[in-house]
């Protein structure tokens, strides 16, 4: 009997006449998460994908952990293969019982479902069979239908599988499909989470992150790196382009307002942003804001660094979120603790003591036409480092 991976959808099965559209793209997206682990097959059937090893070298156990991260399946099982007869199914159903029952299992249940309906057992018949005959194998198990230890479960089609694990996965809308956008990956909590978000929603990123040496340490860099390889193991591979950004952040310090310092940073961020989106096919720009967090966040200081863009949309998919939500996000995809690391990012240097949290567009504009933005924004943008992830 050979193995497989068994994959789920979930709203991409909602989808109507391009429901396709989507079908293919999640497909390509499992094929090249699992590109470098030996040849697979991948078709699909019924709301489930098939991925079927195609080389005796196929790193099995690796690809189960990287499509239970890719976005569009709502759930993967490593399963058993057979032709569907009876005694094959069954006699898979009680070694995989044994297989629980030695790490400890004392409960279990059966579950089936007969996709093959000239199949001469009905699903209820099918699962009392491989019931008695696992209890008959393992005498110290008993049958608990509502909080069972383990599920055994059996799919009877034109070939039967049996397996009993289903592993989340992120569900959403496969990567690609809906588009890129260029994410503002800092190094702190948020951004990182905000991705991800997007990501799910089938949204392909990018990254810009603006790194403002010798303030901010070559550590500081590295860590922004790791969140991106952390969040790309979701949203596939991703471009970062590190922007130098100590000219544009100390001509702010030295010639504007210190209260207003922080608004005209981000103003900067964003002009910059913009054109690294365009540069790179993307549609919209992807902050991780929420409202009334810190300073530079209250309504009336992001609608003075949403001036700041010309034509492109800003989502803020943290918008409504408090900390704790965010942080248990982090936590849950990984990127937590590289996140709180003690390295500073440039958000977090020469921080005013006392910003102001609801400031007037035009002073704003007042103080901004005290520096060279355009001058020194255009260096930065010529001075970009890439790193693909």
């Amino acid at each position: 009997m050979d193995r497989i991976i068994l994959g789920r959808i979930g709203e991409i099965a909602l989808k109507g006449l391009n429901r396709s559209t989507f079908e293919h793209r999640l497909a390509t997206n499992m094929h090249k998460a699992i590109s470098d682990l030996g040849e697979a097959q991948i078709h699909w059937s019924q709301s489930r994908y098939f991925v079927e090893p195609a080389s005796d070298d196929f790193d099995f156990e690796t690809a189960v952990e990287r499509l239970s991260g890719v976005f569009g399946l709502v759930s993967i099982s490593p399963a058993w293969v057979m032709d569907t007869e009876a005694e094959l199914f069954f006699a898979k159903a009680v070694e995989a019982a044994k297989e629980r029952a030695a790490k400890g299992a004392k409960t279990f249940k059966v579950e089936t479902k007969r996709g093959l309906k000239s199949f001469p057992m009905n699903s209820p018949q099918i699962s009392d069979e491989a019931g008695g005959r696992i209890l008959e194998a393992c005498p110290h198990l008993r049958v608990d239908v509502k909080h069972p230890d383990f599920t055994v479960y059996i799919e009877v089609r034109e070939r039967s599988y049996v397996y009993t694990e289903i592993i989340d996965a992120p569900g959403g809308m496969p990567t690609g499909s809906n588009g890129k956008a260029c994410l503002l990956l800092s190094g702190g909590i948020d951004s990182p989470v905000a991705g991800y978000m997007i990501g799910k929603r089938g949204v392909a990123i990018c990254a810009a992150h603006f790194y403002s040496y010798p303030y901010t340490s070559e550590r500081a860099k590295e860590k922004v790196i790791e969140l991106a390889r952390i969040v790309s193991r979701f949203t596939g591979p991703m471009k970062v382009m590190v922007v130098p950004f100590t000219d544009v952040q100390l001509a702010i310090m030295q010639n504007c307002r210190e209260e207003l310092s922080t608004i005209l940073l981000r103003r900067s961020m964003m002009r910059i942003s913009e054109r690294i989106a365009r540069r790179n096919n993307c549609s919209a720009l992807i902050t991780g804001e929420s409202v009334g967090q810190v300073a530079s966040q209250t309504v009336q200081a992001i609608y003075c660094t949403d001036n700041a863009v010309a034509n492109m949309p800003v989502y803020r998919p943290l918008i409504g979120m408090d900390k704790m939500e965010t942080v248990e996000i982090a936590r849950r995809i990984g990127t937590f603790d590289t996140s709180i690391l003690p390295y500073e990012d440039c958000c977090t240097v020469f921080t005013p003591k006392h910003p102001k949290t609801r400031p007037h567009l035009q002073e704003v504009l007042d103080e901004e036409a005290r520096y060279e933005y355009e001058k020194l924004e255009e260096i930065a943008l010529e001075n970009i480092e890439v790193i693909n992830v």
